[in-house]
C-alpha cells in the first residue's frame, strides 16, 4: 500500500476536525485569551500525542496480525458507515449542514455564562474530544499498514494548515467544504475498513486485485451514496409537492 493511499484519507479526515477544533478554541480565545485558550489546546493535544505513541506500541507487541486487522477493520467500519451516513443525509437535505459560524456564536453564548477557568476547559475539551477521531484514524490506518509515521504526517499536515489558515483569517473557516469532504473520507474509511475487515476472516488472497481493491470498494462506495442521497432527495422533493 503507497504511503498516499494512507497521507489523503488522515490529512482529510484530520482537516474537518480540526476545523473544528480551531472554531472552539477561537471562540473560547475572545473569552480568555490567545494565550490561555493555546495553551488549553497544547495540552490536548499533547495527551493526544501520548495515546497514539503508546496505543500503537500496544497493538504492536501483543495482537496477533488477523485479529489485529479485525479489530481495526471492525473499527473503521463502524466510523466510516457513521460519517458516511450523516454525509448522505445532508446531501439530501435531511440534516443541515455543519455551520461553524453557528457552532462559534453558541460556544461564545456558553462562555459568557462561565468563568475563565471553565473557559479553558471548553477548549482543551473541544481539541480533545475531535482530536479522538484523528486518533483513531492515524492509529488504525498507521499501524495496519506499517506506516504510522506517514499516518501521523497527515494528521500533523492538516492541523498546521488549519492553525496556518486561522491565524491568517482570525475567523471560523466556513469556506471549507466540510460535507464533501466528510463524503469522500466517509467513502475512504469505509473502504479500509471493508478491506481489512472481509482479509482477516478470508485471508490475504480474498481480494483478487490485491491493494487495487481498495478503489473499487471506493468508487462502489462512493457512486453508492451518492446514488441514494440523490434518491432521498427527490422522494423529499415528491412528498412536499404531494
Amino acid at each position: 500500500m503507497t504511503d498516499w493511499a494512507i497521507f489523503v484519507p488522515t490529512f482529510l479526515a484530520a482537516c474537518v476536525e480540526w476545523v473544528e477544533a480551531f472554531t472552539i478554541v477561537l471562540a473560547v480565545s475572545l473569552s480568555i485569551g490567545w494565550a490561555r485558550a493555546t495553551s488549553a489546546a497544547v495540552a490536548a493535544l499533547g495527551v493526544l500525542a501520548v495515546m497514539t505513541v503508546v496505543t500503537g506500541g500496544v497493538l504492536q507487541l501483543g495482537v496477533g496480525l488477523s485479529a489485529l486487522e479485525l479489530i481495526i477493520g471492525v473499527l473503521l467500519l463502524l466510523f466510516g458507515v457513521r460519517w458516511l451516513a450523516k454525509a448522505m443525509a445532508r446531501q439530501a437535505g435531511m440534516k443541515a449542514l455543519h455551520d461553524e459560524d453557528k457552532e462559534f456564536v453558541e460556544t461564545r453564548e456558553i462562555l459568557e455564562k462561565g468563568d475563565r477557568a471553565a473557559a479553558w476547559v471548553i477548549a482543551f475539551k473541544g481539541v480533545l474530544l475531535e482530536g479522538l477521531e484523528v486518533w483513531l484514524i492515524v492509529v488504525a490506518l498507521g499501524v495496519k499498514s506499517a506506516h504510522p509515521m506517514v499516518a501521523t504526517e497527515g494528521a500533523l499536515t492538516a492541523l498546521l494548515v488549519v492553525v496556518l489558515a486561522g491565524a491568517a483569517i482570525r475567523a471560523p473557516l466556513r469556506r471549507v467544504p466540510e460535507n464533501a469532504i466528510k463524503f469522500l473520507v466517509g467513502t475512504m474509511i469505509v473502504s479500509f475498513g471493508t478491506y481489512w475487515t472481509l482479509e482477516s476472516i478470508g485471508g490475504e488472497g480474498i481480494w483478487p486485485f490485491g491493494d487495487w481493491a481498495l478503489l473499487i470498494l471506493f468508487v462502489f462506495y462512493l457512486l453508492g451514496g451518492l446514488s441514494i442521497a440523490m434518491a432521498m432527495r427527490t422522494g423529499r422533493r415528491k412528498e412536499a409537492i404531494q
